[in-house]
């Protein structure tokens, strides 16, 4: 009995030593032409005291920036049942045809930014099918109106919408497949992404239902143990460990997979607009962004957007302090960063 408890851990061991080295050991190819974009949240662009119209704009002329992920709150579009305030979204796709700019819209109601989900006060007090019902109806409402939108390259259907994290009232993978079926169904000329943690899933569960896997980048974080008490971290993943997670989902369903966060602002204890510069700067300076951007260029992935470039021009317009925006400004201005 002994003998045969030895060689059952002898071979987990070797098994998870075999899965280690490859996840942890190589070196991708590089990719000669890299597509950078930036994430935009109107939300989070005003939560920064910031007029977000300036600040868009900034974005496709100072910037420059080509590749646009648009993160809509469903709260901010139909803050009364039935009633749709469309103007604002009217105004960022308009713009961004004028500049030829491209555009990934995320729709659904955990669209990223705390509290991840994003929900009108009419919606609580329905039951979960009469809640699911409403947000397929507002999913039509979007694709319907922007449907013939050419600046549109991508439909987004949430925001990690498998992975546990924010406060939402339920999380079901047989709904989001739904929400991607009537997305294809009214829209079908366009993929729709799926997206997942880039460091804590296998992206597995999420390939199997969008048509492109997104995934985030996150490498400098705070982690929170217990009330008021945590740590920061860097993360363990080398640039390798995307890239084989990558080249397993392609062999397994033939999806694409493109980076929609890749981090290049601070993540503190609490929401960094409420946390000095010195500790935001724990996880996100200078040197940190060009780290960040070094990395993302050893994954072999070839197409990155931004998650944070709403702080960098906080920064360089509330704090006199451009430098990490004028780095940014190479990648979108110089195809030799």
């Amino acid at each position: 009995m002994y003998r045969i408890v030895k060689i059952f851990f002898l071979l987990i061991s070797v098994f998870f030593l075999a899965l280690a080295m490859y996840f942890f050991i190589g070196s991708p190819p590089i990719k000669k032409n890299i597509t950078w974009g930036v994430d935009f949240s109107q939300m989070q662009a005003e939560n920064l005291g910031l007029d977000w119209k300036k600040t868009y704009l900034a974005i496709l002329d100072d910037l420059g920036a080509k590749n646009i992920k648009l993160h809509i709150q469903w709260d901010w579009v139909e803050g009364e049942r039935d009633e749709f305030f469309f103007n604002d979204i009217d105004w960022q796709i308009n713009q961004a045809q004028k500049y030829k700019a491209k555009l990934i819209y995320v729709l659904g109601m955990k669209t990223g930014r705390w509290p991840e989900c994003h929900l009108p006060e009419w919606f609580n007090g329905l039951s979960k099918q009469e809640q699911q019902e409403e947000l397929l109806e507002y999913i039509q409402e979007v694709v319907l109106r922007y449907k013939n939108q050419d600046t549109i390259m991508y439909w987004q259907a949430e925001n990690e919408p498998l992975f546990r994290f924010g406060e939402c009232p339920w999380y079901d993978k047989d709904f989001l497949k739904k929400e991607v079926q009537l997305i294809k169904s009214l829209d079908p000329l366009r993929q729709v992404i799926v997206s997942d943690s880039g460091e804590l899933s296998p992206w597995i569960g999420v390939s199997s239902i969008g048509d492109v896997v997104g995934v985030t980048m996150y490498r400098r974080v705070w982690t929170r143990i217990t009330d008021g008490y945590g740590f920061y971290w860097t993360s363990i993943f080398p640039p390798v460990s995307y890239f084989k997670k990558a080249e397993l989902v392609g062999k397994l369903t033939g999806k694409k997979v493109i980076c929609v966060e890749l981090q290049v602002e601070p993540w503190a204890l609490k929401p960094f607009f409420d946390v000095s510069l010195e500790e935001q700067e724990k996880t996100m300076n200078l040197t940190q962004f060009r780290k960040n951007i070094e990395f993302a260029r050893k994954t072999g992935l070839d197409e990155f957007y931004l998650w944070g470039v709403e702080w960098q021009y906080w920064l360089k317009e509330k704090h006199n302090k451009p430098e990490i925006w004028n780095e940014a400004k190479k990648l979108f201005g110089d195809s030799n960063y």
